[in-house]
């Protein structure tokens, strides 16, 4: 298409979508699982969708931080998070982790991510990082394809047609 329109990946192609979700389900549970905080999980679900530019789940990933009890001056700095002395040794490693789980081609990225997640985290918790980095990098990728829209909350006027809306694209929430 020239028009710019896209095909909303999770509408097109519900039953993909759908063990999508059950994946994300599955990494939410072995989060839990491995005492991953929710505020932590939020932080990599925030970092992966800032590295690809996923606009729609870093709105939707920003507002569940914020339910967690994050706080809008950590979520501002983020994006600079090496630069501060705002997060935790524990939330660090599992940043680092996800930056090298979202790009796999940087061994020495990878190489240091590890050794810094050993010195903080055990394997369980080493292996939840991980699964929510590639569940996020997953959902992102959907997000992205489809172009699922960012909204104001406001309400359209009422002589606007609705557009579609995505499905929830965002079962690690």
């Amino acid at each position: 298409m020239t028009d710019g329109r896209r095909v909303y990946l999770d509408k097109q192609s519900p039953a993909a979508y759908r063990a999508l979700v059950h994946t994300a389900d599955a990494v939410r549970a072995t989060a839990a699982d491995a005492g991953l905080d929710r505020i932590l999980v939020e932080l990599v679900n925030l970092r992966v969708s800032q590295i690809n530019g996923c606009a729609y789940c870093l709105d939707v990933h920003t507002k569940a931080a914020l339910r967690a009890g994050e706080t809008a001056r950590r979520l501002g700095v983020l994006l600079a998070w090496r630069d501060t002395e705002l997060f935790t040794a524990r939330e660090r490693a599992a940043l680092a982790l996800a930056e090298a789980t979202t790009a796999p081609a940087d061994r020495l990225a990878q190489d240091r991510a590890y050794g810094a997640a050993r010195a903080v985290l055990n394997e369980e918790e080493i292996s939840a990082v991980i699964w929510v980095a590639i569940a996020i990098n997953a959902f992102n990728r959907v997000s992205i394809l489809s172009r699922h829209p960012v909204r104001d909350a406001a309400p359209a006027p009422a002589s606007a047609p609705a557009p579609s809306a995505p499905l929830s694209v965002d079962a690690t929430a």
